[in-house]
């Protein structure tokens, strides 16, 4: 039986004090933050399985490979990337995943799981029209990308994470003369006033995100 046509990769690291989610420091403890990245990563898990006839895989470092895997359990392959950083985590995704019969490949972050399904259905079909897919961030960087073929070219570690991120992965696109389509703009949960927001919108609606939803409620003033 083949794999579904269709693939989903979250970008993710081991949930270890000082390595995940450490711009939220202000806001929350080092004890706070590793109960609150497990919350996201497995309502992340949930959100990608929800939308069916995908296959669901983490990558991430050599080091974290053991870790996720007994935190996922079977609820997705963990690969490990080659080389380090996000950049060359990236660059593993497609390399990976499309080789064999075409493919949409979506990658995109551990700690969505309040995006709508609705812009990952809109991701894969843009894919269906485009060369590459991205989902751009209010801050000038990406929460999603996705492409059908593997271009090692399209990431550099020139500017990942930072406010050019995405002015600089179109312009590596259009140099390879891809076609790129865009969904909607979202906001990734890396900052005091990201949490905020999103603790905000988890009140209104917690069946986005249970598990995170219920996190946030038992720590009101966060911890």
């Amino acid at each position: 039986m083949e794999p579904p046509s269709r693939v989903l990769v979250i970008m993710a690291k081991a949930p270890r004090p000082g390595t995940v989610k450490t711009r939220l420091a202000p806001c929350l403890s080092l004890d706070g933050v590793i109960p609150f990245y497990c919350c996201l990563l497995h309502d992340t898990l949930a959100l990608a399985h929800s939308l069916g006839d995908v296959e669901v895989a983490i990558m991430c470092p050599r080091s974290d490979v053991a870790e996720l895997a007994q935190s996922a359990g079977n609820q997705a392959a963990v690969i490990a990337q080659k080389g380090d950083g996000l950049a060359a985590a990236l660059a593993s995704v497609f390399a990976h995943f499309s080789t064999g019969r075409p493919r949409r490949i979506i990658a995109f972050n551990s700690d969505s799981p309040h995006l709508p399904r609705s812009v990952l259905d809109h991701a894969f079909d843009t894919l269906a029209v485009h060369d590459v897919v991205v989902g751009p961030t209010h801050d000038g960087g990406y929460y999603l990308v996705g492409a059908k073929a593997s271009h090692p070219t399209l990431f550099a570690n020139d500017g990942m994470g930072t406010s050019t991120a995405l002015e600089r992965l179109l312009s590596r696109a259009r140099a390879l003369e891809l076609s790129v389509g865009f969904v909607d703009s979202f906001y990734d949960v890396d900052v005091s006033d990201d949490l905020t927001r999103l603790a905000a919108e988890l009140r209104v609606a917690p069946e986005r995100a249970p598990r995170t939803a219920a996190w946030l409620d038992q720590h009101k003033g966060f911890a």
